[in-house]
């Protein structure tokens, strides 16, 4: 078994996303509602846990508030003064389809410091890797705005944090999000010091980001590698991208330690994305991505909860994820999976190999893989 860490706090649950027709301000003709982003996929998640009695398998981390020079080393100050005085007021819009209620600064700062303290006890051994279950999430997050439901970008920051104080010279950012990973991957479009992998439903949001073709520029050319995967994709597509882009990529990268986007949007039930993943899928990508941080960097693996808006579903994907990283046995069957795995098209396509081959060329031009 792993000794596996897990960072959770209630106030994670009570960022407040108001009342929206789904991701869209309401309005006639649009309803109020609920908000996609809402808190009951995390806080279900958590509740399987509890009930299952998992949770005693993991090893918990109390998270802490980032510090705002920690905000900054990513964020602008224009930015962080903008959210903080929504939060004190009757909150607002921190940019593109962002809602902040009252109370999310402090809530953002939370975010931001589990995936720290998550980080810190992974570099210090106190464990094999972690999971970091916050809210609000990050990956979609710009410098001067958010973005995408994101206010603070979690793993940048612990990112940037990691490289001037832990010691780490090469971090690689997967993120198996249905949406790509725009925020995380700008922060570091001329860095070499961090490699940005993203697959993601093409073109899906934000709209224009995410090419195959867009690798990066100047000293971090070649260190973003992105695939944007056909509509429809299922297992048989996450598979091959993971056994014929991530795999090579990460191995002949090196780096010290690996961070997960883990959006659990692209499952087959999703109301935000048009894939077909499952929960054994997931298990399965975890598995392989721990075989390569073994073999990389002492198992080093930290993972950020992004999307995911089934509150059904998500909780039988995040401890699928749960048990590959302890390597432990919940003994709780996904009553979904028969109906997921069923769905036709799970098997490679002719469109999904073909955009494959692109991404690979991608990391055989710059890493010299084969």
């Amino acid at each position: 078994m792993k000794k596996t860490g897990f960072v959770y706090h209630e106030l994670y649950t009570w960022h407040d996303t108001g009342n929206y027709a789904g991701f869209m301000a309401p309005g006639f003709p649009l309803q109020p509602g609920m908000h996609n982003e809402h808190p009951e996929t995390k806080r279900r998640f958590k509740n399987l846990l509890d009930a299952s009695g998992y949770i005693d398998n993991l090893h918990l981390i109390k998270p802490r508030e980032a510090t705002e020079e920690e905000i900054l080393r990513f964020h602008t100050v224009d930015y962080l003064n903008r959210v903080k005085e929504m939060s004190v007021g009757s909150g607002g819009d921190a940019g593109e389809l962002t809602p902040i209620g009252h109370g999310s600064y402090e809530i953002a700062l939370l975010s931001a410091g589990g995936l720290i303290s998550a980080t810190d006890a992974v570099m210090a051994g106190t464990v094999d890797n972690a999971y970091v279950l916050n809210r609000p999430p990050g990956h979609h997050a710009d410098a001067d705005q958010g973005r995408g439901f994101c206010v603070f970008g979690n793993i940048v920051i612990a990112a940037k944090h990691a490289l001037a104080n832990l010691g780490v010279e090469r971090i690689a950012v997967v993120d198996w999000d249905v949406h790509h990973g725009n925020g995380t991957e700008t922060a570091f479009w001329e860095d070499p010091r961090v490699m940005t992998i993203s697959m993601h439903q093409d073109n899906w949001y934000p709209q224009g980001r995410g090419l195959v073709t867009d690798v990066g520029e100047g000293k971090g050319e070649g260190y973003a590698i992105n695939m944007p995967l056909p509509p429809g994709s299922g297992t048989g597509a996450y598979e091959a991208a993971f056994d014929r882009v991530v795999e090579p990529a990460l191995r002949a990268y090196k780096p010290d330690l690996i961070f997960v986007a883990s959006g659990f949007d692209a499952s087959a039930f999703d109301p935000l994305g048009r894939m077909m993943m499952h929960s054994a899928g997931y298990n399965s990508l975890t598995t392989k991505l721990m075989t390569i941080a073994d073999d990389l960097c002492d198992g080093r693996i930290v993972m950020a909860h992004e999307g995911g808006y089934s509150p059904y579903y998500v909780p039988f994907c995040g401890l699928s994820v749960l048990e590959a990283l302890a390597g432990h046995k919940s003994g709780v069957e996904d009553p979904y999976l028969d109906f997921a795995a069923g769905m036709g098209g799970h098997e490679l396509q002719y469109s999904q190999d073909q955009l494959l081959k692109q991404a690979e060329e991608v990391v055989q031009r710059y890493h010299g893989t084969k």
